[in-house]
């Protein structure tokens, strides 16, 4: 597996379950690191060889005192705005999906995890190669579709998006998406409105 970098940290776990954890950061840090149907990753409770695979499907932006305050105003200041978009540490707040993990050897299993990450581990960006890696089956598409706490259908276009980006070459791109659309439809096939909405929204 690819070494962890600093700059891929997006944040710090604030809690956690085998299904899936929810972390931190603040909002003036938040780019496409965090974005809906992003793969990150954070090593299990007391285990540094095994990290949880998930993928990011809500981001909330929490409020303050001050936020309260200035929504009730007639008029803000410009000023004021940036600073408070800017400066001051609003706290952010992202969900994930545990979708899977990935060992030290780089081997990949498609099941929820032996145990969930501690509080305030450091969550980081998969790599575009644990990306790919983790892609080249699709066996955790059920554990997405499956999931009731989670936009599923929306969640798991936006992951084979993701993914089929992580790809250089356009017909790699396009060859993905195909095979990530034939498994959806054998997922799916009892359910063809269903199917339709998730096939629509990745079609090349």
């Amino acid at each position: 597996m690819v070494e962890a970098r600093d700059e891929w940290m997006v944040g710090r776990v604030l809690r956690a379950s085998t299904r899936g954890f929810a972390f931190g950061t603040q909002s003036n840090r938040v780019d496409n690191k965090h974005d809906f149907g992003a793969f990150v990753s954070v090593p299990i409770a007391n285990e540094n060889a095994i990290r949880v695979i998930g993928l990011i499907y809500a981001v909330e932006i929490k409020d303050d005192l001050l936020v309260n305050e200035l929504v009730m105003a007639d008029a803000v200041n410009d000023n004021i705005l940036r600073d408070q978009r800017e400066n001051r540490m609003v706290p952010m707040e992202i969900s994930v999906l545990n979708v899977g993990s990935v060992y030290e050897d780089g081997s990949t299993y498609h099941s929820l995890p032996p145990r969930p990450p501690m509080s305030l581990s450091a969550v980081e960006l998969c790599s575009r190669d644990v990306v790919i890696a983790f892609t080249q089956r699709q066996d955790f598409f059920t554990l997405v579709l499956n999931a009731a706490e989670v936009p599923s259908d929306d969640l798991l276009a936006a992951a084979i998006r993701y993914a089929a980006w992580q790809h250089e070459r356009q017909e790699d791109r396009y060859a993905f998406l195909v095979r990530c659309g034939r498994a959806v439809a054998r997922l799916l096939s009892h359910d063809l409105k269903r199917l339709e909405h998730v096939l629509a929204l990745i079609r090349p």
